[in-house]
């Protein structure tokens, strides 16, 4: 019953999604000149950032479920932590091997890196919904690598940027 409300809510918002989208279209469309613009590209992010957290609802009630279940949450988890592996070696890519790697694996670790806030609130959730012991260890994990790698790459940022200016 409730993995059904979750898939009638994932298919609500999928139908939401898809008519923004095809509104989104119809009027770019409509004014071509206009849609080329950078505030049409800003309302473009804009719009997939509200798409995201739309499908962000659905998944929060779906994380609520499957936290009753061991395997299955403890499976998540796992998922969870190897996803926030990816952050630190995506900035020590990004960051170290800009003449060794190839620039469209850099930009992927750029995308990565950009995407750690969502994450991270992410792997907060889920770590609050654990239940298990086991889960509960490996969230605790993926959140303490997840945030450090996103205060060092702030910290990088800023010490890049030449940090506070002294007169």
């Amino acid at each position: 019953m409730q993995l059904g409300l979750v898939a009638v809510g994932y298919g609500t918002v999928l139908v939401i999604a898809a008519t923004l989208l095809f509104v989104r279209h119809l009027q770019e469309l409509q004014n071509p000149v206009e849609a080329s613009g950078g505030m049409w590209a800003a309302g473009d992010a804009m719009l997939g950032v509200f798409i995201a957290f739309l499908f962000a609802i659905p998944s929060v009630f779906l994380v609520w479920i499957i936290a009753r279940f061991e395997t299955f949450y403890k499976t998540y988890s796992q998922l969870l932590l190897s996803l926030s592996l990816s952050a630190p070696v995506c900035l020590a890519i990004f960051t170290l091997g800009k003449n060794h790697v190839a620039e469209s694996v850099s930009i992927l670790c750029l995308y990565r890196l950009f995407c750690s806030p969502p994450i991270l609130l992410g792997i907060g959730v889920s770590r609050l919904a654990a239940r298990f012991d086991r889960a509960k260890r490996l969230l605790s994990c993926a959140l303490f690598i997840e945030g450090l790698t996103l205060a060092i790459a702030v910290a990088l940022l800023i010490h890049a940027w030449g940090g506070p200016k002294s007169r």
